[in-house]
């Protein structure tokens, strides 16, 4: 070839052509005899391609703009010219992760970046209101760097709620209808439901959903069994809420209970305490028997579990076990104060209670592996931003606390990267490392699949094409840890709730 902008024009020609042996011109509409952007050559890098595969060394991988173009062994990798390329070589590449339970990305200046300093691509942002719309359409117009988002509709809980504005209170099926098409037109990609919603009001907003051809996830609704909203096609179920029960000899009973018992609406969080109480004591009656079709029935209606096990441990701990984390500097005085409240309410006090709370996470841990090796589908998320749980680096925990529960680190991956894409219907585009897919990767130093905490030590991250090296990545942290300590209080619309609710939305 000529020289290297001569190459690298016949290069995006070959691809334009087919050159992939794929038609890339099929897979980019519009691309052929186009300038594809940037072409980034990976080159020599062990692959964890986000399948479950093993790792493959000796890849190379070649990206032009916001695309995957070619992915085969360094033997076979085409002349690309003038491409920019970053060395491999003992080095492993995953795509970019997913966090499948998060919340306040309208705090712009500091969970959007820290998402993407620790990896994390794409977020599934749980609560949708005005402020965080915004940050998206920001996200999506090139005004504002951080992962692509897909965003909730606003909370819909009963008229009684643990949640403080902005919640969406429905008291008849009528109201849970409307509030699905409103959600919807307002851009909501799926709608939220919370834990004091009423039968014949989520029953109607599950039938509103699929005329209106949308999902809708969220908590366990307390008067309601697991199989009751699974019947009625409820796409994931978070905080692992309720499992220990549905697996308890005690079953029936509880759920009785919990139906005959009013809320309250002068004492909204005293229904709440009872459930966690029935739940604490439920893990000493689990029956083998009614787990295999408990699971089972969650795995063929299609019903996933999001546990966010790094919110359940936290609230496990007693609350002076996160007061000196040093990632707190990365947070502002405003969330700080809330976590600082908020915690206060839900943690174990005395040691009964902290060995109580501890059994409770401990069969947490060993139900996820149960429900894994059952089938059912599992997302990795963290609930970011409640309680010490923090944006991106919370992540790299909750894949810790995914492979204790007996996942190896490879399925752990899987759960927030090919699972999370499929979960999200999104797997045409996103979650594996293959040609046509979205050029959202993170390159670590050291091999997660033998360690997982090994995902912690990233190189490099590539969202949409850009490439974010470990300088860059380390001047957006003093950027974020700049703006967590400047005098102004934070905005999120939901921080107030945080104090009240003190954990899991």
């Amino acid at each position: 070839m000529a020289g290297a902008g001569s190459s690298r024009r016949e290069f995006l020609r070959w691809l334009a052509v087919g050159g992939t042996g794929v038609a890339f011109a099929a897979l980019l509409p519009g691309t052929a005899g186009a300038d594809l952007g940037e072409v980034v050559v990976i080159a020599e890098v062990t692959l964890i391609d986000g399948t479950g595969s093993a790792p493959r060394p000796g890849v190379s991988v070649v990206l032009a703009g916001d695309r995957i173009v070619w992915v085969g062994g360094s033997a076979e990798l085409p002349e690309t010219g003038g491409a920019r390329v970053i060395d491999g070589r003992g080095k492993y590449l995953l795509p970019g992760l997913w966090d499948m339970h998060t919340h306040s990305a309208d705090l712009e200046e500091v969970v959007p970046p820290l998402h993407l300093i620790h990896g994390v691509t794409g977020v599934r942002e749980m609560w949708g209101y005005a402020e965080n719309r915004e940050t998206k359409a920001k996200i999506e117009r090139g005004e504002l760097l951080g992962p692509r988002m897909v965003l909730a509709s606003g909370i819909v809980d009963g008229p009684v709620t643990l949640l403080a504005p902005p919640v969406l209170h429905v008291s008849t099926a009528a109201e849970a209808r409307a509030v699905v098409r409103a959600e919807k037109a307002a851009g909501a990609e799926f709608v939220k439901t919370y834990s004091y919603l009423g039968p014949d009001a989520l029953r109607a907003l599950a039938d509103e959903s699929r005329a209106q051809g949308i999902r809708f996830s969220g908590h366990w609704p307390y008067k309601l069994s697991h199989l009751e909203v699974s019947d009625l096609g409820q796409h994931s179920l978070e905080h692992f809420f309720g499992v220990s029960v549905h697996c308890s000899s005690r079953r029936d009973e509880i759920l009785d209970r919990l139906a005959a018992t009013p809320y309250d609406p002068a004492e909204p969080r005293a229904f709440f305490d009872l459930a966690r109480r029935l739940e604490f004591e439920s893990v000493t009656t689990y029956d083998r028997g009614r787990a295999q079709d408990y699971f089972g029935r969650l795995r063929r209606n299609g019903t996933w579990h999001s546990p966010t096990l790094t919110i359940n441990r936290v609230v496990t701990q007693p609350a002076e076990t996160h007061q000196h984390d040093p990632r707190l500097k990365y947070v502002p005085a405003g969330v700080r104060d809330s976590w600082a409240k908020g915690i206060e309410r839900v943690t174990p006090k005395t040691p009964a209670e902290i060995a109580l709370q501890e059994r409770y996470y401990q069969e947490t841990l060993r139900l996820v592996g149960v429900a894994h090796e059952a089938g059912v589908g599992l997302i990795g998320g963290t609930d970011c931003l409640n309680p010490y749980i923090f944006p991106g680096s919370g992540l790299h925990e909750e894949l810790a606390f995914l492979v204790e529960a007996g996942l190896s680190p490879v399925q752990a991956l899987k759960t927030v990267t090919g699972d999370a894409a499929k979960f999200l219907g999104r797997e045409a585009t996103s979650g594996t490392v293959t040609v046509g897919k979205e050029a959202d990767l993170v390159l670590l130093d050291a091999n997660p699949a033998t360690d997982i905490r090994n995902v912690a030590k990233i190189d490099t991250v590539i969202t949409r094409g850009r490439v974010l090296g470990k300088a860059e990545r380390l001047r957006m942290l003093d950027a974020v840890e700049a703006a967590a300590n400047r005098p102004a209080p934070a905005t999120s619309a939901r921080l107030h709730s945080l104090a009240l609710r003190g954990c899991c939305c």
